[in-house]
């Protein structure tokens, strides 16, 4: 007896056999943090969405995957939003990581004071107007406000966007978001801050990603990339 449950043991272990189904049927996104299942995602998301860099894609992941080993997100959502492209473009992205898919691709603003067509400032202060870098995460906080239809979402890193909350920076849905206004202006109108999108597109949206999902603003800005403790992995 003690013979048969030493060899279990050693097959489940091994992944030989039968029992190999033991070992990946319990595996879990805590035990996918390799380089790996990183090239797999880029490549199985980047199908779905070539208009999203395979390198700010992957900073996202790994974003996600030390905001998940610290208990957030309760979904496995991940929202990326890239600054380093113009309004008119799409550039908000949601995707479903359990099963590698992309949900959302859509337009989305950036604050008043952080540029034109193209945001280039960012600001953690109040009454700045201005966007915020880094990873925050979505509240169940969704309501009905000034601005229609919005959820609140906390900025997870200090002195980058640990102000997002404070200064109501929220996503919401705004008639300037629309792509039309892509179309007439060439490029969408300007929030407060806030991530906005389209109107027609918002109730979607924050049903899918409210309630403890991951959101990403990404910028090319040396030092957010350098001290963010999101950003750098030691499980690769």
């Amino acid at each position: 007896m003690r013979l048969l449950v030493f060899i279990v043991i050693f097959l489940s272990i091994t992944g030989w056999g039968p029992f190999s189904s033991l070992t990946s049927a319990s595996s879990t996104l805590s035990t996918l943090k390799t380089k790996d299942w990183l090239a797999q995602e880029v490549k199985l998301i980047n199908a779905q969405a070539d208009n999203l860099n395979p390198e700010v894609l992957k900073l996202g992941l790994i974003a996600f995957l030390n905001a998940h080993q610290k208990g957030f997100d309760n979904k496995q959502l991940l929202t990326i939003v890239d600054y380093s492209k113009p309004s008119s473009e799409r550039r908000l992205w949601v995707i479903d990581l359990k099963q590698a898919k992309v949900l959302f691709n859509t337009w989305v603003t950036h604050g008043k004071n952080s540029g034109e067509l193209n945001a280039t400032s960012f600001s953690n202060r109040s009454n700045s107007l201005k966007s915020s870098l880094g990873v925050f995460v979505t509240t169940a906080e969704a309501y009905t406000g000034q601005e229609g239809y919005s959820l609140r979402m906390i900025g997870l890193e200090p002195g980058i966007n640990d102000n997002a909350y404070r200064r109501s920076v929220v996503v919401h849905g705004a008639t300037y978001a629309n792509p039309d206004v892509v179309k007439t202006y060439g490029m969408l109108g300007r929030s407060w801050g806030c991530l906005a999108v389209s109107d027609k597109l918002i109730k979607p949206l924050i049903e899918t990603i409210k309630n403890n999902t991951l959101i990403i603003a990404y910028y090319p800005d040396a030092t957010w990339l350098k001290k963010s403790s999101f950003l750098h992995t030691q499980f690769i």
